[in-house]
């Protein structure tokens, strides 16, 4: 097509979406119609999955509670197909109140067992989110110490000042916090200082086949370094072979979680100790 044409079909269709991004609206309205009427009846549930300690992979350290909607045909959606859609609306401030008191929830009922959730830096200062939280810990004051937030680094570094003052008054209170999915954002090593993040989170891009990637290895190296620097536990995500395993025990790093130690699963693993546990051990 000529540049004259070209033009001419510029000036016809100035604000004419392509066929791509028509259909990537469409998709994305689905989505969100599907998160909010999951949302409205309450169609949610935690899936939790094993945290392991390194040196004794047999022994968990927390479970981490991830967030499922039930579709209206009761299948499992697992939060990468809808979180992106929802993550700055206020549907996306629901979903985290309703995964905060679930977990909430399985403190109160298990006293044995620590649990991480994942929350938006965005739901700081959002009510409903810190009623839920301040009613969770006034029916059990033992679930503040056995209780993880989750951000993701990405997520942290859209208010980082917000997220440090916020930190600071929970850890006050015994809550501790996992900086999740480090490497795949843009922390500032600035603001990596002044978090005082309990927990590093290193990215799975990292860690999957890392005995057999030497640039990986020498990143996930660095970021263990800069953990240790900190005073920050560490744990490595998407664990899923005896030989990741076995190479991320000789550099140092605290915990494990992946599918190797045990896929997410609605039924809370506690209490049937012998669901998602991988027979081989390290």
């Amino acid at each position: 097509m000529g540049k004259r044409n070209s033009k001419k079909w510029k000036e016809v269709l100035p604000d004419q979406q392509s066929p791509l991004d028509a259909a990537v609206a469409a998709r994305d309205a689905m989505v969100i119609q599907m998160v909010q009427e999951a949302v409205k009846h309450k169609q949610v549930a935690l899936a939790y999955q094993p945290v392991v300690q390194t040196a004794r992979t047999s022994q968990t350290a927390f479970y981490e509670g991830l967030i499922r909607l039930f579709d209206e045909t009761g299948r499992i959606i697992p939060a990468r197909d809808f979180i992106d859609q929802i993550e700055e609306t206020e549907i996306g401030r629901k979903i985290d109140c309703l995964a905060l008191e679930k977990g909430l929830k399985a403190l109160r009922d298990s006293p044995q067992i620590r649990l991480s959730i994942n929350m938006s830096a965005r739901s700081i200062g959002y009510p409903p989110w810190t009623d839920t939280l301040k009613r969770g810990l006034r029916a059990d004051p033992t679930v503040a110490e056995r209780l993880i937030l989750e951000i993701t680094e990405r997520s942290a570094m859209t208010v980082p000042e917000l997220v440090v003052r916020f930190m600071s008054d929970l850890q006050r209170k015994g809550i501790s916090f996992a900086l999740d999915d480090f490497g795949a954002g843009y922390t500032s090593f600035r603001y990596l200082r002044d978090f005082y993040f309990d927990i590093l989170k290193i990215d799975g891009e990292f860690i999957r086949n890392i005995h057999t990637d030497p640039d990986n290895q020498v990143l996930t190296k660095a970021m263990v370094a800069i953990a240790r620097q900190f005073d920050m536990f560490t744990v490595a995500e998407s664990v899923e072979s005896i030989s990741d395993v076995k190479w991320l025990q000789q550099i140092g790093v605290d915990c494990l979680q992946g599918y190797y130690f045990g896929a997410p699963t609605i039924h809370p693993p506690w209490k049937e100790p012998a669901l998602g546990q991988n027979r081989q051990r390290a």
